[in-house]
C-alpha cells in the first residue's frame, strides 16, 4: 500500500522533535519536497512547483547554482579542510571581500548561522558600552537567541490599544528563557522614532537592533528619515546601532540595504544570500568594536568561537557568490529588478479587478502581497488590517496550482536569477486563475 503524505509526515515525527528540523518550516497542507534546481521544487510525486519561498530567501542565484556548487566541489578536491589552527587563506580572502563590499564593515567574524551572528553582535555591543539592555522591534525577527525572542508577531488583541511613542509590554515567544533575561530587553514599534528616543534617552541601552526593512512579515520599508533618525539617536545616547541584514544583505545590493539607505550602523549581521544557501553568518562593523575580540584586558575581551566558523565549504560558496556579485553587480541587480518589476506589474493587473483590497510591496527581488488597502508601516498596521484568512487561502491555492509561496500570512516571497520571463508570466497566469476561483 502506498504511503500518503500525511502518513509519511507522521512517521517522520516519531524521530524528529516537533516534526521538523526548524519549527518555522512546518506547513499546512503538508508537502514532501525531495529536490530543488534553479527556480523549481519537486515533491515526492514528481510534481514541479515554481518556487518563490527560496528556503526563506538565501537562494539569490537559485537552488543548486552551478557556479557556487562548482566552487564548493573545487574546494573539497583541493584538500581544503576544517583545520582549526590559525587563520586559513580562504578565511582571509572572504574577510577582505566582505569588508570591501559593505560600507559599514571594517572587520568581520564568520559564524555558521545568522542567529549566531546576532548573538555575537549583542555581546560585542554590551562589552563596548558597559550596558546590558537591548531594544528590539515589534514584529522583527533576529533569530532564535534568548535576547531577541520577544514580541515576534503579537496578535491583534495585544497590539490594537498600543499608543504611538510608547514601548510594548514584553511577550516572550518561546518557553525556556530565564525571567531575568526579560529585564534586559525593551520592545518598540518599527518606524516609531518617538518610542525609540524615549527608551534610548534612559542612557541604559547597549544596542538597538533591527532589520532595516522588516522582511519576516513581508516587506515593511522604513519611512523617510527613520533610519537616519535612529542613527542620530544612537549617537546622541551612546547606543550601538545594529542592522540585522541576514535577509536584506546582498539581496538588494552588494553593500546591503545600508548602501541603498545611505545609513551606516555600528555593527551589522549577514547570512542567507551571502553563500547562496550554504550555512554562513557574518558579524562585523567598526574596528573599535570588533577589536574587543582580542582585547588584552580579559575583562573587556569578547569571546567569539565556533568549530565550524570559516568552514572551507561554506567559505567557497560565499567567495563564489560575493565574487559574482562584485564582477557582475549591475547585471545581476538589474536583472533582478527587471524580473521583479515584470511580476509586480502583472500581479497588480490581476488584483485590480477584485472586489477586495490588496497591496503588493516590493524591494528589488523580494515582494509580498498584503490583503489590505495600503502598504504597511509596521507590524501593528498589519495585525489590524491584513486579511490573514484570505492571505492563507490564496497561498494554499497557489501551491495547489503549482506556485510555491510559503503558506503563512504575510511571509516574504523572493525572485532568483534562475527565474525566467516564462516563469514570471506563468506565475501571473496562474495567479489570475487562482484569484478568479477564490472569488
Amino acid at each position: 500500500m502506498t504511503e500518503t503524505v500525511g502518513q509519511a509526515v507522521e512517521r517522520r515525527r516519531q524521530y524528529i522533535g516537533g516534526g521538523t528540523m526548524s519549527i518555522n518550516r512546518a506547513i499546512n497542507p503538508s508537502r514532501l519536497f525531495v529536490r530543488a534546481q534553479g527556480a523549481y521544487l519537486w515533491d515526492d510525486a514528481g510534481r514541479r512547483y515554481i518556487d518563490y519561498h527560496a528556503g526563506f530567501a538565501p537562494y539569490l542565484f537559485g537552488h543548486a547554482d552551478r557556479e557556487v556548487d562548482e566552487a564548493v566541489i573545487a574546494a573539497i578536491r583541493s584538500g581544503a579542510s576544517l583545520i582549526g589552527a590559525g587563520t586559513m587563506p580562504w578565511e582571509a580572502e572572504i574577510a577582505q571581500m566582505l569588508v570591501e563590499a559593505v560600507p559599514a564593515l571594517e572587520q568581520i567574524q564568520l559564524t555558521s548561522t545568522g542567529s549566531e551572528a546576532v548573538s555575537y553582535a549583542l555581546r560585542l555591543a554590551r562589552a563596548h558600552t558597559g550596558r546590558d539592555t537591548v531594544v528590539v522591534m515589534q514584529g522583527g525577527y533576529n533569530g532564535w537567541a534568548d535576547y531577541v525572542s520577544y514580541n515576534l508577531m503579537d496578535p491583534k488583541a495585544l497590539v490594537e490599544d498600543h499608543e504611538e511613542g510608547e514601548e510594548y509590554p514584553l511577550r516572550v515567544t518561546t518557553a525556556g528563557i530565564p525571567e531575568a533575561v526579560g529585564s534586559t530587553v525593551r520592545v518598540v514599534e518599527y518606524n516609531d522614532l518617538a518610542a525609540a528616543e524615549k527608551v534610548l534617552a534612559t542612557r541604559q541601552i547597549a544596542a538597538l537592533i533591527l532589520e532595516p526593512v522588516l522582511q519576516n512579515v513581508g516587506i515593511v520599508k522604513p519611512l523617510p528619515g527613520y533610519l537616519e533618525g535612529l542613527r542620530a539617536l544612537c549617537d546622541r545616547y551612546g547606543t550601538v546601532l545594529i542592522f540585522d541584514e541576514v535577509k536584506t544583505g546582498f539581496r538588494h545590493a552588494l553593500g546591503g540595504y545600508q548602501q541603498i539607505a545611505g545609513v551606516l550602523p555600528d555593527l551589522c549581521t549577514f547570512g542567507k544570500a551571502v553563500a547562496n544557501g550554504y550555512p554562513m553568518g557574518v558579524v562585523g562593523g567598526r574596528k573599535e568594536i570588533m577589536a574587543l575580540c582580542s582585547d588584552p584586558d580579559p575583562k573587556r575581551r569578547v569571546v567569539i568561537a565556533g568549530t565550524y566558523n570559516g568552514h572551507p565549504v561554506n567559505v567557497a560558496a560565499a567567495r563564489a557568490s560575493i565574487g559574482r556579485l562584485k564582477s557582475r553587480e549591475a547585471e545581476v541587480y538589474g536583472e533582478l529588478e527587471r524580473l521583479g518589476a515584470r511580476l509586480e506589474a502583472g500581479l497588480n493587473g490581476v488584483f485590480a479587478s477584485r472586489n477586495y483590497a490588496t497591496t503588493l510591496v516590493r524591494q528589488g527581488s523580494a515582494f509580498a502581497t498584503y490583503f489590505m488597502d495600503h502598504a504597511p508601516v509596521n507590524w501593528r498596521d498589519i495585525a489590524l488590517n491584513n486579511d490573514n484568512e484570505r492571505d492563507v487561502a490564496y497561498r494554499r491555492a497557489m501551491i495547489e496550482a503549482g506556485i510555491f509561496h510559503f503558506p503563512v500570512a504575510t511571509k516574504q516571497s523572493s525572485i532568483s536569477l534562475a527565474h525566467t520571463d516564462d516563469d514570471i508570466d506563468r506565475t501571473i497566469e496562474i495567479t489570475a486563475d487562482v484569484v478568479r476561483a477564490l472569488g
